[in-house]
């Protein structure tokens, strides 16, 4: 049978990393009282949220393998084989002027 991750809301999530920064408790201790299933679990939040600063950090992205529509990677798609490492620096060459063009403000 299939294990199913636990979910939980954002709000339990800003909840969790604000009591672990009041610094009075474990992540341990606060994994237990809210009941979430890992310590590893609250480290990993409050290290999310320390990085983005806000409730933005817990806003779920679609995962590589999950089939969610996200932003298509450009450079996937068949396997290429090149003759010389002249060929293949070509190649990497045209897909970068590509990815210029398709995203110039980065």
């Amino acid at each position: 049978m299939a294990r199913k991750n636990q979910v939980y809301s954002n709000e339990l999530k800003l909840e969790v990393v604000q009591a672990y920064l009041k610094g009075n408790e474990s992540p341990q201790k606060i994994a237990e009282k809210y009941g979430i299933q890992n310590r590893s679990q609250v480290v990993a939040w409050v290290k999310k949220f320390k990085e983005v600063g806000s409730i933005e950090a817990f806003n779920r992205l679609p995962s590589a393998g999950s089939g969610a529509k996200g932003v298509k990677n450009p450079l996937k798609g068949k396997r290429v084989h090149f003759k010389d490492v002249e060929e293949e620096r070509d190649y990497y060459k045209a897909q970068v002027e590509y990815l210029k063009k398709q995203y110039p403000n980065l």
